[in-house]
């Protein structure tokens, strides 16, 4: 049985017991999570999808851990202008468990 969510505008795939990096989400770690933008489960041979949500549907999680990525630099360059810009960012994600679907 697994669950598509959405979780801040993106779509993951939730299955129990499985981990998913998802952006940061401001919160203690070991704080559970209840996400209630689920659009579809699939149990077996049943499917049922959301329009767009399926109501009464929610997925449990528990926050493990938040971390960074590895630093991305960013550089741009005109040629013969003398115009050089470097630029850092370094994403921010957390890492869910997931406890339960709940249809």
């Amino acid at each position: 049985m697994y669950a598509l969510v959405e979780i801040l505008g993106k779509q993951y795939k939730a299955e129990v017991g499985k981990d998913i990096q998802v952006d940061l989400v401001h919160e203690d770690e070991g704080a559970k999570v209840t996400y209630e933008s689920v659009l579809a489960i699939v149990d077996g041979d049943s499917t049922r999808f959301g329009t767009p949500y399926i109501t009464g549907a929610s997925v449990v999680a528990t926050l493990k851990e938040s971390f960074k990525d590895k630093k991305v630099r960013v550089y741009k360059f005109h040629r013969r202008k003398g115009y050089r810009r470097t630029h850092g960012h370094r994403q921010q994600y957390s890492i869910l468990s997931i406890d339960s679907i709940n249809a």
